[in-house]
């Protein structure tokens, strides 16, 4: 369902922006690894201290909260394009 009022072309964000990414994965170094590998991909200048990682009760899960800066909407949806073709990651928000 979309809001007649909001084209969907549109965003509420104001490009350029920091935004935070949430992206959840099986707890492994191999998830946190990719999901890097992707970020550096559509931002080569990026901080991994700017993540917070936190695991989930069993630990079976790992949530991270990644806060990159943006230049574009295009840019932000291709990112999360390849987040969530990734097998490694199970929901990307």
């Amino acid at each position: 369902m979309t809001d007649e009022k909001t084209p969907s072309n549109e965003t509420l964000l104001t490009f350029p922006c920091d935004f935070t990414i949430k992206v959840f994965g099986v707890a492994s170094p191999e998830f946190e690894a990719t999901v890097f590998d992707i970020i550096r991909k559509h931002i080569p200048i990026f901080s991994e201290q700017a993540t917070k990682v936190r695991p989930s009760t069993n630990a079976k899960y790992n949530a991270m909260s990644i806060t990159v800066h943006v230049e574009s909407k295009d840019q932000l949806d291709r990112i999360y394009i390849d987040l969530s073709a990734s097998p490694l990651v199970l929901m990307a928000l």
